[in-house]
């Protein structure tokens, strides 16, 4: 039987949250609502959903400030739950600023208003088949780096043996560096290759992740021993 997924939704447009959860319901997702931070929070202690739609302006406490209590749990007022929540956040915002924001704090993509239902399905589908890969889309082997440990199977990543914690798209991201040791690939390949679709073009998001990847796993993240800049060109990892 096909695992029914459990996905919230948070904003505080009810016509918005109408339309999103009958889409997500014709596509087989079970659907939470919530109109405002202090009940997204709620609903996120009692229990975790497989993924939360979270759009930035909100009543009370907004979006990006739920996407920081979830993802920095060691500050004051981090929510800790049963397990790490992938986070599509909406905005209305044309600005660069505010997605780039979002997706530092540890979202794992976007979509910007008005948008398409059809496509936030699908980019909500493609974030669970990356974060909740199903038996055998993992087979590979894990990779060993000097002090960098990487296995697919688990999604774990560890760094002179202490465990990472990544978001699925970082995960994602690094995986596919690793398994293409020394290759260049530019900002639109990565968005191809690891997101899967076309992200509006929008080639920051590559350069957010890669500066979160390289904070987490490296030395020295000003000086990066895997995660390299190709000037003029990209990225390679260095094995």
């Amino acid at each position: 039987m096909k695992q029914q997924y459990t996905i919230l939704v948070v904003d505080d447009e009810p016509t918005i949250r109408e339309v999103v959860r009958r889409y997500l319901e014709r596509d087989g997702y079970k659907v939470q609502e919530a109109a405002d931070g202090d009940t997204a929070l709620d609903l996120l202690r009692a229990q975790a959903p497989d993924l939360m739609v979270l759009d930035i302006m909100l009543p009370g406490i907004d979006g990006l400030s739920i996407t920081r209590r979830l993802r920095d749990t060691d500050s004051p007022g981090g929510l800790i739950t049963e397990r790490e929540v992938p986070i599509i956040i909406l905005t209305a915002r044309t600005g660069e600023h505010d997605r780039i924001q979002g997706l530092e704090l540890g979202a794992d993509d976007y979509v910007t208003k008005p948008f398409s239902p059809q496509e936030l399905v699908a980019r909500v589908r493609a974030v669970l088949r990356r974060t909740y890969p199903s038996t055998g889309q993992s087979a590979e082997r894990p990779l060993e780096f000097d002090h960098l440990s990487i296995d697919p199977r688990t999604r774990e990543v560890s760094v002179n043996t202490q465990p990472v914690t990544l978001t699925a798209k970082e995960f994602d991201l690094l995986w596919f560096f690793a398994s293409h040791p020394r290759q260049v690939f530019n900002r639109d390949q990565l968005l191809d290759q690891v997101w899967g679709y076309s992200f509006y073009g929008d080639p920051s998001t590559v350069t957010v992740h890669v500066r979160r990847l390289r904070e987490k796993i490296e030395p020295d993240s000003a000086n990066p021993t895997f995660i390299q800049t190709v000037w003029g060109v990209g990225y390679k990892f260095e094995a």
